[in-house]
């Protein structure tokens, strides 16, 4: 009979860690299916289907949950079990006028944790739009505007600001991605390109703040098309 070698701190430490992964792993899955809309406003989750999909007990898919009503993502209805929030421009416009404030502050409150190796990511994320500018997929076009922006909100060196910009830029996104597939898509795919480039110009000569303000200017101008586009939309219905 083999003894294990491993001291018990070790083990314990290992396991955590392999927790903080599973919980990371699942919340991001359930987020990015509720934010690109795989999962609609009222899309019924169920624990027991969660935990059998990713292979663990419903322990930490109910933590996961918990987190994602925490965000607004979620809600738990008694009687009727976990559903996938409604929303509408409307019921978030303070939201977005928030997140506007809390760009400008990005950069400004600590440095940006920007390397060699974070740039490069973003650099990446711009070339992945040339593809877009050939098959113009409104899906795919979600997909990059989420991976970028949560890339660069890694980066936040305040740990309370970044975690703030974050849950409030998920609470938003679906709005813009049900948004892209009715406005301009050239123009709204030109609008995110000078967004990326403008941010990776001012990190690449180390200014931090411009970042923010850019993210700032951004953020309100998209905010904008998308409710004079809400606006349009609703005069065409009634006449």
């Amino acid at each position: 009979m083999s003894v294990s070698t491993v001291p018990p701190e070790i083990d314990d430490v290992a396991h955590r860690t392999a927790a903080k992964e599973r919980f990371r792993r699942i919340h991001r899955t359930l987020r990015n299916r509720i934010c690109l809309l795989e999962y609609a406003p009222g899309s019924y989750l169920g624990e027991q289907e969660l935990a059998r999909e990713f292979g663990t007990s419903r322990t930490p898919v109910r933590r996961v949950l918990g987190r994602l009503e925490a965000e607004g993502l979620i809600e738990r209805r008694h009687g009727v079990g976990t559903i996938v929030t409604a929303f509408d421009l409307q019921s978030l416009e303070q939201v977005y006028r928030l997140r506007v404030e809390l760009a400008s502050l990005m950069g400004r409150l600590a440095p940006l944790k920007c390397g060699q190796q974070e740039l490069a990511l973003l650099q990446s994320h711009l070339a992945r739009s040339e593809e877009l500018e050939r098959h113009p997929v409104p899906i795919a076009f979600a997909r990059l505007n989420m991976d970028f922006n949560t890339d660069l909100f890694s980066m936040i060196g305040n740990a309370p600001l970044r975690e703030v910009t974050e849950r409030l830029y998920y609470q938003t996104t679906r709005i813009w991605i049900k948004s892209v597939p009715a406005m301009n898509f050239a123009d709204e795919l030109a609008h995110f390109e000078r967004q990326m480039f403008d941010v990776i110009e001012a990190l690449k000569v180390g200014d931090h703040g411009s970042v923010g303000d850019i993210c700032r200017v951004h953020i309100s101008m998209s905010f904008e098309r998308m409710r004079r586009h809400e606006i349009g939309g609703a005069h065409q219905v009634e006449e």
